[in-house]
């Protein structure tokens, strides 16, 4: 058998088998009806959300219910630990999409980040036991519960916060009295403890006056010491477990401390051990689908060529005219280094110049994001530029040696060919991905990095960001496979160092922000808690892209494939899983 045929059946295996085993999770084996709702909020706004119904519960035997809330830049998929869990232990769950976020309406932050009317609704559920109902969000979604609490004080009997607060962003400040029965769990290296307790070290959280206002005492809290009474809804709790801001979502403890507080201050769960969780399964199931259908994209590709609208696209790299010895370290470094000191500055130019959300640029983050990458590329090109004309021009460097030329000549057809041959293969994941949300009911993600299909707005919104994430992509290509090729290198080899060379650079950028917090104090660069926790995400991206890069290069001998693969992927998953602040 054919190596490409192998990973294409490969490929679709680790897609059915990832899916199936992430339904079979999220739906209890079948004991859990799972299914999306949508629902009319103020000013009109359209709420999206996932229901989990236990078996059983009916009108006429109603469950107590839980309203799950995700944090910024997040969507419900991300609540799937809690709300598995909870569902598990005969609890109605909604995840709801925060207003702004995934599929409910833009823009971000409105109707109070939509927390109100997700409780609204949980509320009008016959098969909902209304005087049961417990509130739990992440972050921002801990901000959307506090508020639902203060609008419908006798709507929930109890809530848990994860890595949020009270007194932010809107969120009411809190009393020994006020919230009813609150479940604070803010983690030990929670990289936004300033925001949210006036603390620049997470560690020190239980001794803020902030905290001991909200607990009533003038000492410091006691880590899972119960304050106050449940029975007069004055309980108070803290814990503090040794992981992140976002690690929350992601943490059989912080999922066992939620699952312990509403089985002390909620009425008519299942007794089960919190100790007793199953949902990272699901979280594998998903992450064996997503590299599934990353694994899918070569071979896919490889057939994909073969179709005579392509077959010209066939080629194979022209000889190597890249840096070599102690000058392709150099090259490198500079490589790895450019994207990751520039970040912090190129990103913020969009606060310096003023720019707001708007119908052409609707998503903030992705605004920036696009901002910092024309900066890089711009500088990358006029390096290498030079490079080429004072230097690599002289050993008879061409166009043809940075896989830019076909025959000496630039081939505009050729081009276009390209990108509607990348365009096919990136529809190939993208059917892949319909299909499995289709049959299992799940995307492709693991943890906070996820895969999801763009909502009609959503494509129309990638549509103003696909030419500069390409244009970006094209010239990382020309670096990669013009000034940085390994000469006689295998495929394992060299997509060994194009990850290295893409990648570690992150890595090493969130050695540098994390140690200092690891070690007890606060990040590196205190003042940039959020671009932290997103510059994880760059890590899984560039690692697609060097799969990408390598494969296509190696198909077609020219940089134009890959880079358009790369530059509609990440616009994809970007936008799909970014917030939109943009009122349309």
């Amino acid at each position: 058998m054919k190596p490409q045929n192998l990973f294409l059946i490969l490929a679709v295996g680790l897609i059915v088998f990832g899916g199936f085993l992430a339904n079979r999770v999220q739906t209890g084996n079948g004991s859990i009806e799972v299914k999306t709702v949508r629902y009319a909020g103020d000013d009109g706004l359209v709420n999206h959300a996932r229901l989990y119904i236990p078996e059983g519960v009916s009108n006429e035997n109603p469950a107590p219910g839980i309203v799950a809330t995700h944090g910024y830049i997040n969507s419900n998929e991300t609540q799937a630990p809690f709300a598995i869990e909870f569902a598990r232990r005969g609890y109605v769950v909604l995840a709801p999409d925060q207003t702004g976020h995934g599929y409910s309406d833009a823009p971000a932050f409105g109707n109070a980040f939509g927390g109100i009317n997700a409780l609204q609704y949980m509320r009008t559920l016959e098969f909902v036991d209304a005087d049961n109902i417990g509130l739990e969000g992440h972050s921002m979604g801990g901000w959307s519960s506090l508020i639902a609490a203060a609008v419908i004080p006798d709507g929930y009997q109890s809530i848990v916060i994860q890595g949020s607060s009270t007194g932010t962003f809107g969120a009411p400040e809190g009393t020994p009295e006020w919230p009813r029965n609150l479940s604070v769990v803010f983690s030990k290296y929670d990289e936004f403890s300033q925001l949210m307790w006036g603390t620049e070290i997470p560690a020190d959280v239980p001794e803020t006056e902030k905290l001991q206002a909200l607990f009533g005492t003038d000492e410091p809290v006691v880590p899972g010491e119960v304050y106050g009474s449940i029975e007069d809804g004055t309980a108070r709790v803290f814990h503090q477990p040794a992981i992140t801001h976002p690690a929350n979502h992601f943490s059989t403890e912080s999922v066992g401390y939620a699952l312990d507080w509403f089985d002390q201050t909620l009425e008519g769960g299942q007794s089960l051990s919190s100790s007793d969780q199953v949902w990272i399964w699901k979280e594998i199931g998903t992450l064996i689908a997503l590299l599934g259908m990353v694994m899918l994209l070569v071979p896919a590709g490889t057939r994909l060529i073969n179709l005579p609208a392509f077959q010209s696209l066939r080629g194979t790299p022209a000889e190597s005219r890249a840096l070599t010895g102690y000058n392709w370290w150099i090259g490198a470094v500079v490589f790895v280094v450019l994207p990751v000191v520039t970040l912090f500055q190129f990103k913020g130019l969009t606060e310096s110049w003023g720019w707001t959300p708007s119908a052409l640029l609707p998503q903030e983050i992705t605004t920036q994001v696009m901002v910092w990458i024309i900066g890089v590329g711009l500088i990358a090109l006029a390096l290498f530029t030079a490079w080429h004309l004072l230097l690599n021009r002289k050993t008879g460097a061409t166009l043809e040696h940075y896989g830019l030329t076909w025959n000496g000549r630039v081939e505009m057809g050729k081009i276009v060919r390209s990108f509607l041959f990348a365009l096919s293969v990136v529809g190939v994941a993208y059917v892949s991905l319909l299909l499995t949300m289709f049959f299992f009911d799940v995307d492709y993600r693991i943890w906070v990095f996820g895969v999801k299909p763009l909502s009609t707005l959503q494509f129309q919104i990638a549509l103003s960001y696909v030419v500069p994430f390409c244009a970006f992509f094209l010239v990382v290509g020309v670096l990669l496979h013009g000034q940085l090729r390994r000469t006689q290198a295998s495929f394992v080899q060299e997509l060994a160092v194009n990850w290295v060379l893409l990648v570690i650079g992150y890595l090493l950028f969130l050695a540098f922000l994390y140690t200092p917090l690891f070690m007890g104090g606060t990040l590196a660069i205190p003042s940039e808690p959020l671009w932290a926790i997103i510059t994880k995400q760059f890590v899984p991206l560039m690692t697609i892209a060097a799969v990408v890069f390598t494969g296509f290069y190696r198909l077609t001998g020219r940089v134009y494939t890959g880079a358009f693969i790369n530059g509609l992927l990440v616009t994809w998953i970007v936008v799909a899983g970014q917030a939109t602040h943009y009122a349309f």
